[in-house]
């Protein structure tokens, strides 16, 4: 927090559309939102599809409403509605890289990206 003229703190300017802030991995906090709100509808819809016996297609159906507009508008909002590939990069951005086994002594390394690693490939 930065302190106004008339000694009280006050909230730092948040940024506009034109000057959207970006995190490490060069996403912007659109982009951010979007990947969780798609996150979140993941995870509802594996809770609610999970057991048919206990959740039949209308409740379903009714729990899974929210979550995919929730997602619909936050891919409208950065701009990624349509964009399959850019948004699972952003979700790739939200996970660590997962580990993988340590080279044997003398051996090194072949780079791999971000989204290679993730599908267990090479770049």
């Amino acid at each position: 927090m930065r302190e106004s003229g008339d000694g009280i703190a006050a909230m730092p300017p948040t940024p506009s559309s034109a000057e959207e802030s970006l995190d490490m991995t060069g996403t912007t906090s659109e982009e951010l939102l979007a990947a969780q709100a798609c996150l979140r509808l993941l995870h509802t819809a594996r809770a609610a599809l999970s057991d048919t016996a206990a959740v039949s297609p209308a409740a379903a159906a009714t729990l899974l409403a929210g979550p995919i507009a929730e997602a619909d508008d936050a891919l409208r909002r950065a701009g990624l509605a349509g964009n399959e590939a850019v948004l699972l990069e952003r979700i790739y951005d939200l996970a660590p890289l997962p580990r993988s086994p340590e080279p044997p002594s003398g051996v090194e390394p072949t780079p791999v990206s971000r989204s290679a690693a993730r599908e267990g490939g090479r770049s």
